[in-house]
């Protein structure tokens, strides 16, 4: 069964999207849709995309199309998955999945109103080394997971005109970084009973940097849960993890959210280093487990279900809410 892909909004991660989309066994890029009718033809030229749109409503709309890419800014994601959806396509949505809970929240409602496969892009629970991570906590390795440890800074000069700083594209650090350290978290802890987040603002009001404290009710008794993480745009940082138990620990070299190396710590043993790289540019394992799963006719994908995006919008609405900042939003597609 070929599923048939289009993808909203021609920038930078579309163009790696649709890149390793050819790689990618029984799907097929038939449609691209753009507010730009020229963008979207330069784009479809590019990839030879029979279908090229000068509107995202044209895109959602377009017969051939079962499935969306959404590789649009932060504010734009959530009116575009509604409008997909209520087109009766499944989405694929570029993370943040939205700008906040409630939006999150109302996108998987309608997602599973209308019996439509749904998801957000987080690669990094789809890499060769994440699964390895999992399997190696699953058996023992690192005895009972008390803590994740870990950060994932990316310096960049202040311009309040680019995406990533501009208030009006909901930029900042939690929604392109922290949803990276909180997602790795939820992966392997589940949802935080509690929040704490401090951090700075910059001068245009976005967030600049923040330090995450999470805890949680479940874990070994007496012992408990936490995760401590860090992300920001101001400074400079390796981006590992470190899952940590009761025998030993679990190093996810830099950078986690892309890793291709392990180190196992186990007791006084001598450090053992896996190697697992990953394929092409290591998005087609998410494109490969997707297509999969709407092949297979399910409406969420199991390694990564609707409710950990919910939760993971949850930590970061109360976080931005702590620092003072509150994202923009789009209502319109």
């Amino acid at each position: 069964m070929t599923i048939r892909w289009g993808i909203a909004g021609p920038g930078r991660i579309s163009h790696t999207i649709a890149a390793e989309l050819a790689a990618v066994a029984d799907a097929e890029l038939v449609a691209v849709g753009s507010r730009s009718e020229d963008r979207a033809q330069l784009f479809a030229a590019e990839f030879s995309i029979p279908h090229a749109h000068g509107s995202y409503r044209a895109l959602v709309t377009d017969p051939d199309v079962d499935v969306v890419y959404i590789g649009t800014p932060h504010p734009q994601h959530h009116p575009l998955a509604m409008a997909a959806i209520e087109a009766g396509k499944a989405v694929l949505v570029e993370k943040a999945m939205t700008c906040t809970v409630e939006r999150t929240r109302e996108l998987a409602q309608a997602a599973r109103a209308a019996k439509v496969f749904a998801m957000e892009a987080v690669w990094t629970r789809f890499l060769p080394a994440t699964r390895l991570a999992h399997e190696l906590v699953d058996e023992g390795r690192i005895g009972e997971l008390t803590a994740i440890q870990g950060d994932l800074f990316a310096h960049r000069d202040f311009n309040a005109t680019d995406r990533l700083f501009a208030p009006e594209l909901a930029g900042g650090a939690m929604l392109d970084l922290g949803v990276y350290v909180l997602h790795f978290a939820q992966d392997f802890l589940g949802a935080p009973s509690g929040v704490e987040v401090t951090g700075s603002l910059l001068p245009n009001g976005v967030d600049g940097a923040e330090a995450i404290q999470l805890r949680y009710d479940s874990g070994v008794e007496g012992l408990g849960r936490t995760a401590q993480l860090s992300c920001g745009l101001t400074t400079y940082g390796p981006g590992r993890m470190v899952i940590c138990g009761t025998q030993g620990y679990l190093e996810v070299l830099p950078r986690f959210h892309h890793p291709s190396r392990l180190i196992l710590h186990h007791g006084h043993d001598e450090p053992e280093v896996i190697e697992r790289p990953y394929e092409g540019l290591g998005y087609r394992h998410e494109l490969a487990a997707v297509t999969e799963a709407m092949s297979q006719g399910l409406t969420e994908h199991p390694l990564l279900p609707l409710d950990d995006s919910i939760a993971v919008a949850q930590a970061m609405t109360i976080g931005l809410a702590q620092l003072g900042y509150q994202p923009a939003d789009a209502t319109e597609i």
